[in-house]
């Protein structure tokens, strides 16, 4: 039997209700986290001027990435008691994430670019003190880098280290591309066609990067692409590793990550001696993969999904709302929340509702099509002949703190509510 709009509508208030009773003692919560030093504020930052917010997009840098793990800061503390010699340190960390992952030997980095960078100067100048000062002056050098399927935002990474970029769109073009000068294979790609890239990678003997800034977590990504044999594969430190914000990882053959480590700080005269990481990031970087390793992380995505249930119960309080909450996919992506409503029908748009979510007290940031980060204008250039994609709303759950949840899900009440009201009259 088909439920009345109105009975649905007065189910889901029902449903909404023992969340909203949360909220008051989330206020209480609250005032206990600012007693402990946790202020929305006051805190170091609002004495700036700069006002902390409410994390729903996920780990973009541009919102500084994600929060640090307790066992990261605790690590990072401990390193910054005691002075260490960096490529000492570079080494015993290396053959550790070696351990870890089962690839032939690991670095830590300045983010998944400083790797890429690294990675670069690597397969185009080995690890001969004369090339490396050399570079990024390639003359004489192989130094073109086949991007499969194409280029990116992030690319000049590849480009500083003096890569010349040959653009492949497919797997053919990856094998008719290679010639004398090819130093490296690069890809963002997984699944099927990744292991197609492998197999084309070593038939031509050219070093395949793969680039996987965001692949963590599961964190048995890191273990995957060595069995898969990738000679060279990085992850973001500052993203969902959560890490130190200005770390990554390289993974890889032994013979490439030692040559991107003589390519890297703190050797004076590299061209990446720029992308300085210290022993701070090095071992909280670590320790950031050591903790996931152990962590439960059925229970961690069943907490992920509970705060979306409370946003959904809250957002779908409000009649004519609808969200739907999306799991886990392939490749992982972590669960999100998806609002939705007749905007023509209110005049309220989803960039609307974002724009309010963004103005208000605290904060909070949502993942929209309209709302796009800042990048060179160049980049967001796109083929005038495609469609314009529809806007959307998706609160993502990785990012998320204790209470944040509540804190979005009654934020979208109100202001749904409002825009509904307002639409009636």
């Amino acid at each position: 039997m088909l439920i009345p709009s109105h009975r649905r509508n007065f189910l889901k208030l029902l449903g909404a209700l023992p969340i909203l009773g949360l909220i008051a003692f989330d206020d209480l919560k609250r005032k206990a986290f600012a007693a402990a030093g946790r202020s929305d504020s006051d805190n170091i930052y609002t004495r700036l001027g700069v006002k902390p917010l409410i994390n729903g997009r996920g780990v973009w840098t541009y919102l500084s990435g994600t929060l640090e793990l307790p066992a990261v800061r605790q690590a990072k503390q401990e390193a910054a008691l005691h002075y260490v010699d960096i490529f000492e340190l570079q080494q015993a960390v290396g053959k550790r994430l070696a351990e870890l992952s089962g690839a032939e030997f690991g670095m830590v980095t300045s983010g998944a670019a400083g790797a890429m960078a690294a990675a670069t100067a690597a397969c185009i100048a080995g690890d001969d003190p004369a090339l490396i000062w050399q570079l990024p002056d390639t003359t004489g050098l192989k130094h073109e880098v086949i991007m499969f399927p194409g280029r990116n935002a992030f690319d000049s990474a590849i480009r500083l280290a003096g890569g010349k970029l040959v653009i492949a769109p497919t797997l053919d073009e990856v094998r008719r591309s290679v010639n004398p000068n090819t130093a490296m294979i690069y890809t963002t790609r997984s699944g099927e066609q990744l292991e197609k890239l492998v197999v084309i990678a070593k038939e031509v003997k050219v070093p395949l990067l793969l680039d996987q800034a965001a692949g963590i977590p599961p964190i048995d990504s890191i273990r995957v692409y060595a069995k898969m044999g990738v000679d060279l594969y990085t992850f973001s430190g500052g993203k969902g590793l959560r890490g130190p914000q200005c770390s990554g990882l390289l993974f890889g053959r032994k013979d490439l990550i030692d040559a991107a480590i003589a390519n890297y700080n703190p050797w004076e005269g590299s061209v990446c001696r720029p992308m300085k990481v210290g022993k701070e990031e090095i071992m909280g970087c670590l320790a950031a993969v050591e903790w996931w390793l152990q962590a439960d992380f059925d229970k961690l995505e069943k907490e992920w999904l509970d705060r979306l249930s409370r946003i959904k119960k809250l957002a779908e309080s409000v009649p004519g709302v609808s969200a739907e909450i999306s799991e886990q996919s392939d490749p992982y992506r972590p669960p999100r929340v998806s609002l939705s409503w007749d905007e023509k029908a209110w005049n309220f748009s989803i960039a609307d509702c974002d724009r309010q979510l963004r103005a208000g007290s605290p904060r909070i940031e949502v993942l929209t099509i309209s709302n796009n980060p800042p990048l060179v204008p160049a980049v967001r250039q796109r083929d005038p002949k495609l469609p314009a994609r529809p806007d959307e709303m998706h609160i993502v759950s990785m990012t998320l703190r204790s209470g944040d949840d509540l804190i979005i899900g009654k934020r979208l009440r109100d202001i749904l509510s409002s825009a509904r009201k307002a639409a009636k009259t």
